[in-house]
């Protein structure tokens, strides 16, 4: 009778292995992530004896030459990834079940067809599946598609094609067979995602990985994953909305602050060009609205923020925010309290980024602030008017990165006034407001033929 093999436990956050079960991990400290799975065989044969090692490089003396990156006909995706993708890299892409994940990849390779040869691993549909969404699309062109979820035969077949693009969808469907654990486990995924790795560089095939998230909507699986890979995508968005937005995490080969957006259509996913005027146009004189100019990346963007200040009668009024940091929307319904005579003790507050846009720069408090005063204080914000600005703990008003480009990005779309802080320089036509202080800046934001209440 044959031996089992033996167990061990992985850590599903950063891979720490031990041969006992512990409530904790000792290398990341997390609570109940260590989870059970078996040690494969060795492979038979004597071990060899060590080697001498390999000779030292100095770095003045490396060559290093930038590798022509391959267009994925997706404007929007080549943004994100800075530029196109690039040969031999591992690529993750995540997000939420039905968000356009497959769809988004499998219109990138139908593009890249026409001049490479790609190929798509399907572990979660059949080759009848991919062709009946491909139809929806537009056609499937000459894209190559294996349906397989065994480790070895996959990797056996992208050695012998040698493509220069492959999509994974998923990595989770996948398994080896000398591990024994389920697909999805974090050994199997942790093997997959080596295995690809290795692959991906030894044969210059750019590879997309296709991850599934977890209900908090972190990568699911180890963590080791998303270091292991080049470039960690983030498909995020309502699957009730229209509208999705493509962010890069990590990426090796470009920035991580550029976004892509674009729309679900019944013809796929079409990229928006210009979302400062999808996002921008706020509804005209209703109280609990301000329109902000964020930069992400290379990209100046308009965004509306709203707001509701609501009478509670709960003893911890709440604090909601959707699309900004809760941490952030907190300080700043403080300051407002403390620095700007906006009384919010005894209510609620609800910021909403209007499209479903998460906004991360330090740059919108003062926008998220003008929204929430104009809400409390029952009094639209002056039309025609945006904004832009840091706020300080002392409530005072601090200037911002690239204000040229957020002022051209307001004039592009007839504003004719921006509430900016003291310092801030125009080089156009824009008539600038500028203030010092959270006060002055909401004084000067609302307006004052409204009506006020408390």
């Amino acid at each position: 009778m044959a031996k089992a093999a033996p167990l061990q436990h992985a850590c599903s956050e950063c891979g720490y292995t031990t041969g006992k079960w512990l409530g904790r991990c000792p290398s990341c400290g997390a609570w109940g992530s260590l989870v059970e799975e078996r040690v494969p065989a060795p492979a038979p044969g004597v071990r060899g004896a060590p080697t001498a090692g390999r000779p030292l490089l100095r770095l003045v003396e490396v060559e290093a030459t930038d590798a022509e990156r391959i267009p994925t006909g997706i404007a929007e995706l080549d943004r994100v990834l800075g530029g196109g993708l690039v040969p031999a890299s591992l690529v993750l892409v995540s997000g939420d079940p039905g968000i356009g994940k497959s769809t988004l990849l499998l219109m990138a390779l139908r593009s890249m067809s026409a001049e490479r040869r790609v190929v798509l691993v399907t572990g979660e549909e059949s080759s009848a599946q991919v062709k009946l969404r491909a139809d929806r699309l537009g056609g499937a062109a000459d894209v190559h598609v294996l349906a397989e979820t065994n480790l070895d035969e996959v990797c056996a077949t992208l050695e012998r094609e040698r493509p220069e693009v492959c999509v994974v969808d998923s990595v989770q469907t996948l398994y080896a067979p000398e591990l024994g654990s389920a697909p999805g486990s974090v050994a199997q995924v942790r093997e997959a995602a080596g295995r690809f790795l290795r692959v991906a560089k030894e044969h210059g095939i750019a590879t997309f990985l296709v991850g599934h998230v977890t209900k908090e909507g972190a990568v699911a699986g180890p963590r080791v994953l998303e270091h292991l890979v080049d470039c960690v995508l983030h498909f995020e968005g309502d699957r009730y909305r229209s509208h999705r937005v493509l962010r890069a995490v990590k990426n090796r080969f470009g920035s991580t602050n550029e976004l892509g957006v674009f729309e679900m259509t019944s013809g796929g996913l079409e990229a928006v060009a210009d979302p400062s005027e999808l996002f921008g146009r706020p509804d005209e004189e209703q109280p609990g609205s301000a329109v902000v100019c964020t930069i992400e990346g290379t990209r100046s963007l308009l965004l509306e923020v709203q707001a509701l200040v609501s009478p509670t009668d709960l003893a911890m009024p709440r604090r909601v925010g959707t699309g900004v940091d809760p941490k952030r929307l907190s300080m700043i319904v403080a300051v407002l309290g403390r620095h700007a005579g906006v009384a919010l003790g005894q209510a609620d507050v609800f910021v909403n980024v209007a499209g479903g846009v998460r906004i991360d720069e330090p740059g919108a408090d003062l926008g998220i602030a003008l929204a929430i005063a104009s809400a409390g204080r029952a009094t639209p914000g002056r039309h025609g008017v945006a904004c832009f600005g840091e706020i300080g703990l002392t409530g005072r008003l601090r200037p911002v990165a690239q204000p040229d480009r957020r002022l051209a990005e307001c004039a592009k779309l007839g504003f004719a006034e921006a509430l900016v802080p003291d310092g801030t320089e125009s080089r156009g036509r824009m008539r600038l407001t500028a203030a010092g202080t959270l006060r002055t800046a909401i004084t000067a934001g609302l307006d004052a033929s409204g009506s006020s209440e408390g």
